[in-house]
């Protein structure tokens, strides 16, 4: 923290012991939150405390406690994921600003509104969006924007990333991801005639399962993307409107934070002067050296496909190349290397084939040692032993003369407030001292006064060298290690006086000081609000009649739907619906069964007007009942529907709005929607809590859980469709990322919006008798009528599916 602030940060987010998005960060705790807030506020930065993780019911009072604490201490803002807990902090604080968290999944100008509305002062936008799409939501919103500008990416749309917690039971959305995406997986692909094979309590029916995989596309790391570098960006960025740019860096060292900020800091203050904004490569070298994997990419920042998104080779920082081993002495531990780059003793270095990092030692030019050595430079350095041969890369993962700059510069107080004093000095009379402080700065500053007298020094007829006004302004300018700096110092000097001890102007700057800051730090502090009591349902009427969804996450045309049995439910994709093939299908299926359209969570703002013409024509082409709502976005999509046809239809919310407690279900419930899908993220014990409220829940049974939706296609190796992609996608083949463990995750592209969808290699298959749901609901993807008729069946039985093939999830075990 101390590094972001003193290079330049005008605001800083970091997360207390509980409850934020890097749970394995060294978080503050109530002893020292307080003491970080201070430190930042007294240096003019703002403090944003980062509370952006789902929450339970079990957890929601501590959460509620966490952020009055943060109020109390003077928090400027707090970083929400929950909308339950969002909510709730709006509503008794409103003079408090709650942003809404990247996790919060806000990727188009509908969503922004939607949070808008809601009384959010600002959005963390999802990384996933362009220039272009981010200078429309600034132009049209009144909200304050904020989008990353550098750092680190996740493939997966924050929050809806399930793969670290269906997989390994640490999720994301709980700040516990263990980074899957940073994993070597192989691309690999089977003929479509799969049939998958069912196991009920241990026995096995007649379907035997198909796979016949052919030879790998790729192999790597597929899912890890190059860490983002948005300087080109910026000024078009500050045009758009963008508030406050985020530089990702808290499971960063202070050196990769204190560099990136000064960078940035340099290039802000450059876009925002009358100069001509040119980035200087040295300064792109510096940001390569602290943190980069495979170089940087612009993210998905420009509006043209970005081929260069994922790094395959390697998943952490690589450092900067300085050349090949062009000879090795191994008895000795030495290699020769003519040099691409220059190095210093001290500096850090790695090989292409080994793991280890070396800390140069010996240098040495024409057999003399030497502390530095230039590019273009034959040298010779000593001590590496290892897995290093000839002809092997070597990188400088760290520089000894930029770390040492950094470390300089957050060791040192850079951040000052201006002050004036005056100062008297009469023979025989106490110092009359007295600082104020300037009021252009900080609100925590302004009008401050502080007078003092010496008590027991006091000037005196000088015999010989008389004290000069000189002597007296160096003396109380010794402020370095403080945050104040004297502008202007008024000495009213009688002649011919020497003081008995020069501290007493040391003790009259420090206690004077010491005065201001102590009035700034409680003008800081906040009283908190009475808040109301925090009301967990413990009881709900019992749900006696459970009706049966079914989600066709595909629809095979050779399928007879009209056939399914014990379904009440059915949710069929918006793609569909723009598909002319599909007509009779999706006409025979909504003549037969309640038919709702399932919005996808990601809406892109080219895709809004077709999604509003697809759902025009599918009313009135088909028989709907409503509509699955996956995102906020989808809200706006309401209020055009309703307001066309009059509250005609019915609307539940998906699993993906991250419904973990019940202020999140009262508050969607108080938006229109009227049945709502548990997340499957939960536990037995949080689904037990969260269904006691008389709010109808849905329950995910059975089906491969999405484990990722991705701005990237797989198969064509970038985050936009291009003419010339291959459009593999479109073929008969099915795709799969198979795992070290030799497991196949199913990927689904889409050449719509081009978001891929990856789901579990296991189907959740779950036992849901115990639950008080109003419905159950099964996912499929390949299953046939049969196969799905026997899913109801067994649901209807209060069984689940057993073997290698199935899981429960995360229902025995707390995430």
């Amino acid at each position: 923290m101390k590094a972001a602030v003193q290079n330049g940060a005008d605001s800083v987010y970091f997360g207390a012991s509980n409850f934020n998005a890097r749970a394995s960060a060294s978080n503050f705790d109530l002893t020292n939150l307080k003491d970080a807030i201070s430190y930042a506020k007294l240096r003019g930065v703002n403090t944003h405390l980062t509370l952006n993780t789902l929450i339970k019911d079990s957890e929601f009072e501590e959460a509620v406690l966490l952020a009055q604490k943060a109020y109390e201490f003077g928090i400027d803002a707090i970083i929400v994921q929950d909308l339950g807990l969002a909510s709730y902090l709006i509503e008794n604080f409103p003079d408090l600003p709650i942003h809404a968290s990247t996790q919060m999944t806000i990727h188009n100008l509908e969503g922004v509104k939607k949070i808008e509305s809601l009384g959010f002062k600002r959005a963390v936008l999802s990384r996933e969006l362009s220039l272009e799409e981010i200078e429309y939501i600034c132009s049209n919103s009144n909200i304050e924007i904020e989008c990353f500008i550098h750092g680190a990416l996740c493939i997966c749309y924050s929050g809806q990333c399930l793969f670290s917690s269906m997989v390994g039971g640490r999720s994301g959305n709980r700040g516990k991801c263990a980074q899957p995406c940073r994993l070597p997986y192989e691309l690999i692909c089977e003929n479509s005639s799969k049939e998958l094979c069912f196991s009920l309590n241990g026995n096995v029916t007649k379907e035997t399962e198909v796979t016949k995989l052919n030879v790998p596309n790729e192999k790597g790391y597929l899912l890890s993307p190059r860490d983002l570098c948005g300087l080109d960006y910026l000024p078009k960025l500050i045009a758009a409107g963008v508030m406050c740019f985020k530089i990702e860096g808290r499971m960063k060292s202070p050196e990769y934070v204190a560099t990136v900020t000064r960078i940035y800091r340099k290039y802000i203050d450059l876009a925002l002067s009358d100069q001509t904004y040119v980035v200087d490569k040295n300064d792109v070298e510096e940001l390569a050296q602290v943190f980069n994997r495979g170089n940087f990419s612009s993210g998905h920042l420009s509006s043209q496909a970005n081929k260069d998104l994922i790094y395959p080779k390697k998943p952490n920082n690589i450092g900067i190349y300085i050349g090949n081993v062009s000879n090795l002495k191994p008895n000795k531990g030495h290699i020769l290397v003519s040099l691409n780059h220059s190095v210093s003793l001290g500096d850090s270095i790695t090989f292409e084939n080994e793991n280890t990092t070396y800390t140069i030692s010996e240098l040495m030019l024409k057999g003399k040692n030497i502390d530095n050595a230039k590019k273009g430079q034959f040298v010779e350095i000593g001590r590496m032993k290892g897995n290093i041969h000839s002809g092997d890369k070597i990188y400088r993962i760290a520089s000894k003369d930029l770390s040492t700059l950094a470390k300089l510069s957050y060791k040192t107080e850079n951040k000052k407030t201006h002050l004036t004093c005056k100062i008297k000095l009469e023979k025989e009379k106490p110092i009359i001292f007295e600082v104020k402080t300037i009021n252009n700065q900080s609100l925590l500053f302004k009008d401050i006064k502080v007078s003092l007298n010496s008590d027991t020094i006091v000037p005196l007829e000088a015999l010989s060298r008389p004290i000069t006004k000189e002597r007296i302004i160096e003396q109380i300018n010794k402020t370095n290690d403080t945050i104040f700096i004297f502008d202007k110092i008024d000495v009213d000097l009688d002649n011919n006086l020497f003081l008995p001890s020069i501290k007493v102007l040391n003790e009259l700057r420090r206690n004077a000081l010491e005065q201001i800051n102590i009035i700034a730090q409680n003008r800081i502090l906040r009283r908190s609000p009475n808040l109301p009591e925090i009301i967990i349902s413990k009881k709900a009427d019992k749900k006696t009649n459970k009706s049966i969804s079914v989600l066709l996450n595909i629809l095979h045309e050779d399928y007879n739907y009209v056939d399914l049995q014990n379904i009440n439910q059915v949710y069929i994709p918006l793609k569909y619906f723009s598909n002319k093939k599909y007509e009779k299908i999706i006409e025979s299926i909504s003549n037969r069964f309640d038919t709702y359209i399932y919005l996808p969570p990601i809406i892109k703002s080219n895709y809004k007007n077709l999604l509003i013409n697809v759902i025009d024509n599918s009313i009135d082409r088909f028989s709907v009942k409503g509509f699955v709502i996956s995102n906020l976005s989808s809200f706006g999509f309401i209020d055009i529907v309703n307001k066309k046809y009059k509250d005609k239809f019915k609307y539940i919310g998906n699993y993906t709005l991250n419904i973990y407690n019940q202020y999140t279900t009262q508050k969607l419930h108080k938006l229109g929607l009227e049945r709502l899908t548990i997340s499957p993220e939960l536990d037995n014990m949080a689904i037990q809590s969260i269904t006691n409220n008389n709010i109808d829940k849905e329950i995910i049974v059975y089906g491969r859980v999405p484990l990722m939706n991705i701005n990237y296609c797989l198969l064509g190796k970038t985050n936009r469709c291009y003419p010339t992609c291959g459009s593999l996608c479109q073929d008969e083949k099915v795709y799969y990322l198979k795992d070290r463990l030799g497991l196949n995750f199913r990927i689904i592209p889409d050449n719509i919006q081009t978001v891929s969808t990856i789901y579990n290699s296991k189907i959740t298959s779950i036992s849901a008798d115990n639950f008080n749901v109003s419905s159950y609901r099964i996912d499929v993807l390949d299953e046939n009528i049969k196969q799905i008729n026997l899913i109801a069946e067994t649901v209807i039985s209060g069984k689940r599916f057993e073997g290698k093939e199935y899981t429960n999830g995360n229902l025995n075990r707390e995430i």
